[in-house]
């Protein structure tokens, strides 16, 4: 076995431990200084990107990977004579690898904005040491195949944020939206961890595929527990993803954190929505190909919180005149949209006749994922970049800046058309393709989701033009463009906004549409665990 085989068959194990390894050699490395810190941080995080690419083009290349840490030779004996084996799977599949794909993206673009942004902040030593915990958690959860360990990887990634939505502790707003979400936070971790107690009785196993396949050899008996359980762990994961009515701590959080930070936790949001992803048609998926009514119900269920939490977004957008707290109540409604795929995927998954449909609006869902990251988190970096420049947030107090910082202009204009799903951006791709689900589910959906569409235009054009192209005002006199690191971050994520909606049809055809058949159908995850099913 030579060098680049080692590394392609360790790629999953090294994905997790270069940035962990990252993270404690960090406050050491800062001891040397600033520079070299941050050098530090971004070749391990680019070794890191390096290591997803090659295990990306194995597992689109050759099919599903897995990983396993320890095994049959690592046992360990209980006090009552029970001997178990000490085994963590990672189990990669197209739709893990998309995700990862996106993460090491925020992350890199993260850091290079950091450079600039949190520069004269105390404490960049934990800082930078937190957001690669943070990383490691969001790539833990996304790579494993055994919900205890996405669990494990779900709490890290809880507490590392709330961390660094509490990082400026002299502000009482952010330390209040860092308590908000450590509650919330451990509310959704005790339904999960609930949940899976249900399922280890159930199923005496916590692994994906085990417990799937279980589920699918005794599909007649689809009992309360497992009911129960299923419940408990959406619930869970949507409170972290911000679905509405648990959507309370997403605006405090993504509206009182640095920029920078904001955008990582986009990351662990996402990162939770994959979770929802993998529970519903991975986990859950073959028992309700055969279970009609609960798939159709619990689809619809799904579609109405969903549709409620875009209206919450957008009317509670229309009336905000901070800056950033805008934002925040766009991702809520943005969310909404993944939702919605979702509620129509499983509302069409055991009917042969809508099948088609359902494999759309699975597209529209996870293109719009990455297309989400990319757009809102443009749009608070820009935010970021403002307040660095003027120290201000607040919308009635801003105008005219496009006169002195106008590439932010131009990145905050790109990000502004792409969340509104307006073309050649890479929102209206994934847009164009939940509108079409939805509309052949019901077309009153799809109304729906298209009206909001057109109010978020109109709350950002009214943004844009009485923050940027207003009169200019005295106190912005001496105001000027932020530093290169944090062009070049919202440079990076524009460029990428628009290749994506100039050539939506490649990254539909080798990375969406591959993760959507990876999730539509669990078969293949399933015997990459046990051999065939």
């Amino acid at each position: 076995m030579n060098w680049f085989e080692l590394i392609t068959t360790h790629s999953p194990a090294l994905i997790v431990a270069t940035p962990l390894l990252a993270a404690f050699l960090t406050p050491l490395v800062s001891r040397i200084n600033d520079t070299v810190r941050n050098i530090f941080v971004l070749i391990m995080l680019s070794i890191t990107g390096l290591l997803v690419g090659i295990l990306g083009y194995d597992v689109l290349t050759n099919g599903i990977r897995t990983y396993v840490f320890g095994g049959g030779s690592t046992v360990v004996t209980l006090p009552s004579g029970l001997v178990f084996h000490v085994r963590i799977i990672f189990e990669i599949d197209a739709m893990s690898i998309f995700m990862v794909f996106i993460t090491i993206i925020l992350a890199i673009i993260c850091i290079v904005y950091s450079l600039s942004f949190m520069k004269k902040e105390d404490g960049l030593d934990k800082y930078y040491t937190v957001i690669l915990l943070l990383i490691v958690s969001i790539l833990g959860m996304e790579l494993t195949g055994d919900l205890f360990n996405f669990f494990v990887f779900l709490e890290i990634s809880c507490i590392t944020s709330c961390a660094l939505i509490a990082f400026w502790v002299h502000k009482g707003e952010a330390l209040e939206a860092a308590f908000k979400y450590i509650v919330i936070s451990s509310i959704a971790a005790l339904f999960f961890l609930f949940a899976l107690g249900l399922l280890y009785t159930q199923y005496n196993a916590l692994n994906m595929a085990a417990i799937a396949n279980a589920m699918q050899a005794n599909s007649i008996q689809f009992g309360l527990l497992d009911r129960v359980a299923f419940v408990l762990i959406i619930v869970s994961l949507a409170m972290k993803a911000g679905l509405a009515p648990m959507h309370m701590w997403l605006t405090d959080a993504y509206g009182e954190a640095p920029a920078s930070v904001t955008y990582i936790i986009i990351g662990a949001t996402m990162a939770s929505l994959y979770g929802v992803f993998r529970v519903c048609f991975t986990l859950y998926g073959g028992i309700f190909q055969t279970v009609v009514i609960s798939s159709f119900s619990i689809g619809w269920i799904i579609v109405i919180l969903a549709l409620v939490t875009i209206l919450i977004g957008v009317i509670m957008a229309l009336i905000q005149t901070d800056f950033r707290r805008l934002i925040a109540f766009v991702a809520v409604a943005e969310i909404g949209y993944i939702f919605l795929t979702i509620g129509v995927g499983l509302t069409t998954l055991s009917d042969p006749n809508m099948i088609a449909v359902g494999q759309t609006a699975m597209q529209g869902g996870i293109f719009h994922i990455i297309n989400d990251c990319l757009d809102i988190g443009l749009l608070f970096l820009a935010a970021g970049a403002v307040y660095y420049a003027t120290k201000e947030t607040s919308l009635n107090e801003m105008s005219g800046l496009a006169r002195k910082m106008k590439y932010t202009t131009i990145f905050f204009l790109i990000g502004l058309l792409a969340v509104s799903g307006i073309p050649p951006m890479n929102g209206f791709a994934s847009k164009l393709l939940i509108y079409e689900s939805t509309y052949q589910l019901n077309p009153i959906i799809s109304i729906i989701a298209i009206l909001a569409s057109i109010m978020l235009l109109a709350v950002f054009v009214k943004v844009f033009y009485s923050a940027f192209l207003g009169p200019k005002i005295s106190k912005f006199e001496n105001v000027k463009e932020v530093p290169k690191s944090m062009l070049i971050g919202m440079g990076v994520i524009a460029g990428i906004i628009i290749i994506f909606g100039l050539f939506p049809n490649i990254v539909i055809q080798y990375l969406v549409e591959p993760a959507a058949n990876a999730l539509m159908s669990n078969t293949q995850y399933i015997s990459a665990i046990f051999g065939g099913v």
